[in-house]
């Protein structure tokens, strides 16, 4: 080893560390944890190994309830949070005047505190002994009846869920994507309007395989967080999920090691290591798909 490389090994000492204490480590615990069976947190004892932790957490009703959740919610989310976000980028980049403006407005949610937010989506939705809620209101106003988006109907509280967490995501992918089409070459545009080609036509040949890096990129890492979702739930009602039937895989797992059914580290490892397999196998299908439509 030369010094050179020696002193590069050198200076990712301190990283290479601080990566192996905090995500090797973990990683290589939830798998020894995963196959003990029988363990007891309070003994620290445990009968085998084996397979029955995920067999328990695929058989749990709780456990469905949050994989359905999770999976209305990663579908319904990315596509609509990410097509709008590249609608109001392109609307944001044809505007001239106060551009910086609409872009800090857009932004503000993405920097205010999420169980805040949650709040003021409970108090917009929630029906109480006092109020409909400002949604219900609306809804009157409109001849139609209240209903009780929180406490009410799965699919009532599923689409608060849902429109809670694109209005989180939005900004952040509103950023990136107006950044992203700061960074076309106008020549391209010019070259298009010479030639008197439609805006449809030059947004998809010009201006989409252009930020189809950033594209790609924001549904990779929505899928991601999407996945992970359980603050916004949290926020939004309670926690006690099991109980409103709007748990989540990640909130799955907190219950297993600290909610009032918690002390089973075994199965809340098996939970995560399902997330895991699930998360690895869509991304893997999201980098296939990217070799023939994004544009490097």
């Amino acid at each position: 080893m030369g010094r050179k490389s020696f002193k590069g090994w050198l200076y990712l000492l301190p990283a290479i560390l601080f990566l192996a204490f905090f995500m090797v480590y973990p990683l290589i615990d939830v798998l020894i944890y995963s196959v003990e069976e029988g363990y007891n947190s309070a003994s620290q004892s445990f009968f085998s190994y084996g397979t029955y932790n995920f067999s328990y957490v695929l058989h749990d009703p709780y456990f469905l309830q949050a994989l359905k959740n999770t999976f209305i919610l990663v579908i319904i989310t990315v596509p609509l949070s990410t097509g709008t976000a590249l609608l109001i980028s392109l609307g944001l980049n044809s505007i001239k005047k106060l551009r910086e403006l609409y872009q800090t407005v857009y932004f503000l949610p993405y920097v205010t505190n999420t169980l805040a937010v949650g709040l003021v989506f409970m108090i917009l939705f929630k029906k109480t002994a006092y109020t409909d809620g400002l949604i219900n209101l609306l809804i009157h106003t409109f001849g139609g009846e209240s209903v009780d988006f929180i406490d009410g109907p799965y699919w009532a509280k599923m689409f608060v869920m849902c429109f809670y967490t694109i209005w989180i995501v939005l900004p952040f992918k509103i950023l990136i994507l107006t950044s992203a089409l700061a960074g076309v070459n106008p020549d391209y545009y010019k070259a298009a309007q010479i030639d008197a080609t439609p805006k449809w036509r030059t947004f998809t040949r010009i201006t989409l395989p252009m930020i189809s890096p950033m594209v790609f990129y924001l549904v990779v890492t929505g899928f991601i967080g999407a996945f992970k979702a359980y603050s916004d739930a949290v926020a939004l009602f309670g926690t006690n999920l099991n109980a409103a039937g709007m748990n989540t895989i990640v909130g799955y797992v907190y219950d297993m090691l600290y909610g009032d059914s918690g002390g089973y580290p075994s199965y809340a490892s098996a939970a995560a290591l399902i997330l895991f397999a699930i998360v690895l196998t869509i991304t893997f299908i999201n980098l296939s798909v990217s070799r023939k439509h994004v544009h490097y």
